[in-house]
């Protein structure tokens, strides 16, 4: 299949979709229409459609679709089988969580390094997993080669590792630090996540219920 441009909207979708048809396997369920998977994912069936269009045909006129294969086929298209090599930067509360509790192979990631700056940190284990001090990173990734980062750090130096990184070999980073993070270099992919911006989504619609005439000025 020739690549197109596809929406980033829709690429955010994607994990959703997964994530959805996982749990309707587990429940046993073979097929489902795209009407009932919108019901029960809070879109609309057209949307779906048009989503899953942008990557081949996959229902079946009068069928539906197949959930498993479905869920197959978009997992292959988000990578969960190719184990991208993994490490994580700042073993703080967040990044201890992050290792402990984000499930990397359903990811599509092998988690193989666990990184810290604090002398008191590095030298143990999380998990049987030992923490490694961040002044062994340049000697680590050029014997393990990881394609993906994961940055707890403080914003502050969040760039500068990142950099570093980059020049390393590493492509991806998943950017838990307070600031935006933004490399020049090209072929790098950064998500930037921000717990605080999901709560404050709640907030303004907790406003928006207690103060409906409120137009958000």
């Amino acid at each position: 299949m020739a690549k197109q441009e596809i929406s980033p909207s829709v690429i955010r979708r994607l994990p959703r979709y997964h994530r959805f048809l996982g749990e309707l396997a587990a429940k046993g369920i073979v097929r489902i229409s795209s009407m009932e998977l919108s019901r029960q994912m809070g879109l609309t069936a057209s949307q779906i459609r048009q989503d899953l269009n942008c990557f081949g045909g996959f229902g079946q006129q009068g069928y539906g679709y197949n959930v498993r294969a479905l869920r197959d086929e978009i997992g292959q298209i988000l990578g969960v089988s190719l184990h991208r090599r993994t490490i994580l930067v700042g073993l703080g509360n967040l990044g201890r969580a992050i290792a402990s509790h984000v499930s990397f192979p359903a990811c599509g990631c092998e988690l193989i390094g666990l990184f810290d700056s604090n002398p008191f940190v590095a030298g143990r284990d999380l998990d049987g997993m030992p923490i490694h001090h961040t002044d062994t990173l340049s000697g680590f990734c050029r014997q393990e080669h990881p394609e993906l980062a994961i940055l707890c750090v403080p914003e502050q130096a969040a760039p500068r590792i990142a950099k570093q990184l980059s020049g390393l070999g590493v492509r991806a980073f998943w950017n838990f630090s307070h600031g935006d993070l933004q490399l020049d270099e090209p072929g790098i992919l950064v998500e930037n996540v921000h717990l605080a911006d999901s709560l404050l989504t709640l907030t303004y619609g907790l406003r928006q219920q207690s103060d409906p005439e409120s137009d958000g000025e």
